[in-house]
């Protein structure tokens, strides 16, 4: 009886080792720190209003760099600018422009009286009109608010020098950047996978019914994060699911599952998760015969609340290509 006892618990300690190490490997892939449950990160920068009479003087661009360099909305770590500019006056009334995939602007955040040789930040929470920002490639853009052609051209060739100058450093990590990715959604799975055969496809036959999800195959223990952020809305454990949990994605009519999860999630109902943030790790608890994932995405009004579950592999094709 003792060595039983032994054996069980040490199983437990090795689950709650694996948990730990693999959500510190998830936060370095995705970016960020955890957020404390039920929390949110620090709030995005304030637009601002424009100084009614806006001045700079000659400006240059000292340094910059954005992180991280891949977003996700609602996600661990939210676009984030941070800059030093040098001029020839103590104050300088700038405007700072997220510019989106076409070129165009998404958002402005105008910041008064800045000083120079004084490090100054913005945060963009990946908005655009209230409404998540569309996926692709963004930049910040600096400018005096001015419109001075001459201090917009003086700015502009600065960044152009400090950008040649950081492509041919021997270490162009990031050191000066403008540019990042933003995405809407996250590969759930940290790990080598794939999508297995026909028989773990949407509405593939089972005893009963039709399969409700994808399945993709994954090694036990390899990490899982939330695909999309929002609320839990259910963490449990059932027969054929095993342990499960199902998240109501932030700003999505989706509900999305994570079924056969190797130990209960961390996570518990009425907790507030980010994209991209630990969720547990694959396993095969319930009725399972091998390690994987089981995932769902269920239409509005959501899972079990009168929705209806959608075939969500179009969608991981998607995530995985650029996650």
């Amino acid at each position: 009886m003792r060595s039983a006892w032994l054996a069980v618990f040490a199983y437990v300690v090795a689950a709650v080792v694996l948990l730990a190490s693999f959500a510190s490997a998830a936060l370095a892939t995705t970016g960020g720190a955890p957020t404390p449950s039920g929390s949110a990160p620090p709030p995005p920068s304030q637009g601002g209003t424009p100084d009614p009479a806006p001045s700079s003087g000659t400006l240059r661009l000292l340094s910059a760099k954005t992180s991280p360099r891949k977003s996700f909305y609602y996600g661990v770590r939210s676009p984030r600018l941070s800059y030093e500019i040098a001029s020839d006056r103590p104050t300088n009334d700038l405007r700072i422009d997220v510019i989106g995939p076409a070129g165009e602007t998404v958002v402005s955040f105008y910041r008064n009286d800045v000083a120079p040789e004084t490090l100054d930040s913005v945060t963009w929470d990946g908005t655009s009109a209230d409404r998540p920002a569309r996926n692709g490639r963004y930049s910040f853009r600096i400018a005096p608010q001015s419109g001075d052609p001459v201090a917009q051209q003086t700015l502009q060739r600065s960044i152009q020098e400090a950008q040649r100058r950081a492509s041919s450093s021997a270490s162009p990590s990031g050191a000066f950047s403008l540019d990042f990715a933003l995405y809407g959604y996250a590969f759930p799975i940290l790990g080598t996978h794939d999508f297995g055969d026909a028989g773990g496809r949407f509405g593939a036959s089972r005893a009963g019914h039709t399969h409700e999800g994808q399945d993709v195959m994954a090694g036990c223990g390899t990490p899982l994060i939330a695909a999309r952020g929002g609320r839990v809305q259910y963490s449990g454990y059932h027969s054929a699911a095993g342990n499960y949990l199902v998240i109501d994605g932030k700003g999505t009519g989706y509900d999305m599952a994570y079924m056969h999860l190797l130990e209960p999630s961390p996570l518990q109902e009425g907790m507030t998760v980010r994209t991209g943030e630990p969720v547990g790790v694959v396993g095969q608890t319930g009725d399972a015969t091998a390690c994987h994932l089981h995932f769902e995405m269920w239409a509005a009004p959501g899972w079990y609340e009168g929705g209806s579950p959608i075939d969500p592999l179009p969608y991981l094709e998607r995530w995985d290509r650029y996650s």
